[in-house]
């Protein structure tokens, strides 16, 4: 039998994944019961469209706790390193200078359940994230992408 790969998460991200859980099994899951209740109380249920809905919320949200639960069961909370910020590891905050588009881009590097690209949150996981784990402070890196080569400088490690 093969181990389970463990998900990296920064304790936020597991938080938010916990808070999600919780929200679909006391509030959710509660509220789609009623519906289907209720939507059963008016009769015939082969023409049902109410109910028929409440029956495919029902399992979209019985999938959604059973993933949520596999993924928490396989987190990993990983604690950004102490001491000097003089690498580019799991959690840290990472300024880059496009030198494509002669801008500046920040992005914190997190586990693949939390990345969120438009509010500066990159998976460890992506083409970027891969590059720039281990690089230091005035790096230049490399990263193909779909609109293609990607030319970044490393410009402060926080």
């Amino acid at each position: 039998m093969t181990q389970m790969e463990k998900i990296p998460f920064t304790k936020e991200g597991l938080k938010k994944i916990k808070e999600e859980l919780e929200y679909l099994e006391k509030v959710e899951r509660p509220r789609n019961i009623k519906a289907i209740e209720e939507a059963r109380a008016h009769g015939d249920l082969s023409e049902n469209a109410e109910y028929h809905a409440a029956k495919e919320r029902q399992s979209f949200i019985a999938g959604r706790i059973n993933e949520l639960k596999d993924i928490i069961g396989r987190s990993e909370v990983i604690e950004p390193e102490e001491g000097p910020v003089d690498r580019v590891v799991f959690g840290r905050t990472v300024v880059l200078y496009n030198i494509n588009t002669d801008k500046e881009e920040v992005y914190q590097l997190v586990g693949p359940y939390e990345s969120d690209p438009e509010n500066g949150k990159i998976s460890v996981t992506s083409p970027l994230g891969q590059a720039l784990i281990g690089r230091e402070r005035g790096d230049e890196v490399k990263v193909r992408t779909p609109g293609g080569v990607q030319e970044y400088e490393i410009v402060d490690i926080k």
